[in-house]
């Protein structure tokens, strides 16, 4: 195995891909989900639950705010410092990992980063972003889109650009993962809604949750649940589906490695090559079968695995014997 990086600054690189592809879900969803109550009369607070699902962040919310009317989900999710996944906390995190590895990153990615951040700070500053989420959370997605392509133009792509694609691949898998699993099990008000008007309307909000809706269009043209899980789950050509992202992860890792495809050399090889096996050798009657929330939820443990296994192998000193048993050392 090659270590070209130190544990320290492959950490940083990937941990600032993961971030920014973070705020970019978190914008997206909000986004979509706040155009959503205009064509939705549903109770306010069953509309703005489903975000706290996807991010995972549902009892701290509660603990803070009470009630998940839209300016509160909103300021949570965007500008909470409390809140580690916020838009906010995510890009000082960002920022922060970018500026310890400038040497490493190009001076175009982190002029953007840096600028992101302070866009999002004075936006949480200013207050007036109620007035007008969408404008915000579009400068957002526009922005985080700006980081991939100035890294993907302006960097080698060696070690450091493979580790920020293993970061934003695996954390974009886990996002699409959980929004197709809050639809399936949480979104609507009662299953009374199913096949209605307002499961259409709810399941083309979730592919404009991943960008998803044109080029679902194209292959798929109506709007079919079935159809959606295939796409966003198994789909080998989008970009956002969960197969395409951890096949792009896969391939990174081993570059990293320089272990040849279909093999392994570690540990997180293993587990992603296993997981992306799991996926080549289902198919969605199978998943229809065996329930889409249960398959979903293995998925995204899966992931959890492999980023353990990530830590371990790249990001963490090699363990020590002490008094006989084995330590981890710090990263």
């Amino acid at each position: 195995m090659r270590r070209a990086m130190i544990s320290r600054v492959a950490d940083s690189v990937y941990w600032m891909s993961r971030y920014i592809e973070r705020a970019e879900n978190v914008a997206r969803f909000v986004d979509v989900n706040q155009y959503l109550t205009l064509d939705l009369q549903v109770d306010e607070e069953l509309q703005w639950n489903p975000m706290l699902e996807v991010s995972g962040d549902r009892a701290a919310f509660e603990a803070q705010y009470g009630g998940s009317d839209q300016e509160s989900v909103i300021r949570f999710l965007a500008f909470d410092s409390q809140n580690p996944n916020s838009i906010l906390s995510s890009l000082r995190s960002a920022r922060d990992n970018a500026r310890s590895v400038r040497e490493v990153i190009s001076s175009e990615a982190w002029r953007q980063i840096n600028k992101m951040y302070h866009m999002v700070r004075s936006a949480a500053d200013s207050g007036k972003v109620f007035e007008d989420p969408h404008s915000f959370l579009d400068e957002v997605k526009e922005g985080c889109h700006q980081v991939t392509g100035v890294t993907e133009a302006t960097m080698s792509h060696d070690e450091a650009w493979h580790f920020l694609r293993l970061g934003r691949m695996l954390e974009r898998a886990d996002k699409t993962s959980r929004l197709l699993d809050v639809k399936y099990f949480l979104l609507l008000p009662s299953m009374d809604y199913v096949g209605t008007p307002y499961d259409k309307i709810q399941w083309a909000a979730v592919l404009k949750s991943a960008s998803a809706l044109e080029m679902y269009r194209k292959t798929y043209r109506r709007i079919d649940p079935k159809q959606i899980g295939r796409f966003l789950i198994f789909d080998n050509q989008f970009p956002r589906s969960i197969r395409f992202c951890l096949e792009a992860a896969s391939i990174s890792l081993h570059a990293i490695s320089g272990s040849p495809l279909s093999t392994f050399d570690n540990k997180a090889e293993r587990r992603l090559g296993r997981l992306c096996a799991d996926i080549d050798f289902s198919d969605i009657e199978e998943v229809s079968q065996t329930g889409m929330h249960q398959y979903l939820d293995g998925i995204q443990i899966k992931l959890n695995r492999v980023g353990d296994a990530i830590f371990e192998t790249y990001f963490s000193l090699a363990p020590a014997i002490v008094d006989g048993a084995l330590h981890r050392g710090d990263s």
